[in-house]
């Protein structure tokens, strides 16, 4: 039986998954190979019969530069009891390649250690994919699909800083980013929104939507002081992740529920969330401020793929035979800022549950504290006494105490 390959995809669509798909099979199909793809990410490949395309060289050309994903992808999460070897055996399946974040990332180390168990002589290389950047790879080396969503988001958050210019309003944004903030931080700093607020910024005090509400009312206020009547805040929607039910369920939405009794957070507008705060807020404050809500979420994750991550996914998928050769298995391939192509042992980057850590913004980076220490607008106590023109306690909205930084 002819050797193969198989691939499939997890977790949310990212720009350059099909320039992954369209490189890897390439070049194993120049090598006699079959390959295979999944649908349905690792629901189809341990279904009873998955759900099959069998690649050819035209339909990865015709492929490889478009957003989307040609496989159907799923974040379904197999418990260890559901692999099967089944697939593998009988399509005698040499490789499987895996395509996803962190949760995918953690399923394929899971699975490498099932094939491993089992003396299945079957290699595993995983292909570090997402729009939140939050995969533990080697410094410099971001994760496909975020250059191209942070590109798109500054180009839509850029001209809704236009339209704030332009009608004096205010806008709050948000920008997706499951408990990392590197997309909200890269699109606010390139954009210079007076106002980044992500999940790592309180690194000294605890993640509250009071806090993030007077963070927002603390750039309004710093600009009126500047004489500057409109502005932007960005938030990343990783902030939910350090709120509970209770918290979320006090902002006085109505969300419906999932089987588990949580809200379901997908179905509303995050940045209608925090509007909605800042309104009250500034209603009680008597401050007469407009302000508008700003999703960045599904827009930024089909679009095509910018000409950074096109090379990029195209090194990745052909860094996969690379290190096929060489026999690598558990394993994501990276490439660094040169093209180098290397290992990186998912084993290197669990935590002690078999989950991949997440790599999170560095806070205390020298980028991140240019950023937030010179280039946002908020209230700090030389500003008091010009603050009290606006609001009777200053301090509350004093952006260093907020956060408790020094």
């Amino acid at each position: 039986m002819k050797k193969s390959i198989a691939i499939l995809a997890g977790g949310g669509p990212a720009p350059g998954i099909n320039t992954v798909i369209a490189s890897a099979a390439k070049v194993f199909l120049k090598d006699g190979f079959r390959v295979i793809g999944i649908h349905d990410g690792y629901k189809g490949l341990f279904a009873m019969k998955p759900d099959m395309i069998e690649f050819n060289f035209q339909m990865c050309d015709k492929i490889m530069n478009q957003g989307g994903s040609i496989l159907q992808m799923s974040r379904y999460k197999p418990k260890n009891e559901e692999f099967r070897k089944d697939f593998f055996v009988s399509n005698n399946v040499r490789l499987l390649i895996t395509i996803g974040g962190d949760d995918t990332a953690s399923t394929a180390n899971r699975i490498t250690k099932y094939l491993a168990e089992n003396n299945i002589s079957i290699q595993n290389i995983h292909v570090p994919k997402t729009i939140d950047n939050d995969l533990p790879l080697p410094e410099g080396q971001p994760t496909f699909g975020y250059q191209t969503a942070k590109q798109t988001g500054v180009q839509i958050a850029a001209t809704v800083y236009e339209d704030a210019r332009t009608s004096g309003n205010w806008f709050v944004v948000s920008a997706m980013g499951r408990e990392a903030g590197h997309l909200a931080f890269g699109i606010g700093a390139a954009c210079h929104y007076p106002m980044i607020i992500i999940p790592e910024m309180f690194n000294e005090s605890r993640c509250s939507f009071n806090k993030i509400t007077n963070l927002i009312i603390s750039s309004i206020l710093k600009r009126k002081i500047l004489g500057i009547q409109y502005g932007a805040a960005i938030i990343s929607e990783g902030v939910f992740h350090f709120m509970t039910d209770t918290e979320i369920e006090s902002t006085g939405i109505s969300f419906t529920y999932d089987d588990h009794g949580h809200p379901e957070l997908g179905n509303v507008s995050k940045a209608h969330i925090f509007n909605i705060l800042v309104q009250r807020k500034l209603k009680e404050l008597k401050i007469s401020v407009k302000s508008r809500p700003v999703e960045l979420g599904y827009e930024l994750r089909c679009v095509t793929p910018s000409a950074f991550d096109l090379l990029y996914c195209s090194l990745l998928g052909l860094g996969i035979k690379q290190l096929f050769e060489k026999g690598l298995t558990g394993c994501m391939v990276t490439s660094d800022p040169a093209g180098n192509i290397s290992p990186l042992f998912l084993s290197d980057v669990e935590d002690e549950k078999g989950k991949v850590r997440p790599r999170l913004v560095d806070i205390n980076s020298q980028k991140s504290r240019l950023v937030f220490l010179n280039n946002l607008h908020y209230i700090h106590e030389a500003d008091y006494e010009q603050a009290r023109h606006f609001i009777e306690n200053p301090e509350e909205f004093d952006f260093f105490k907020i956060l408790k930084w020094d």
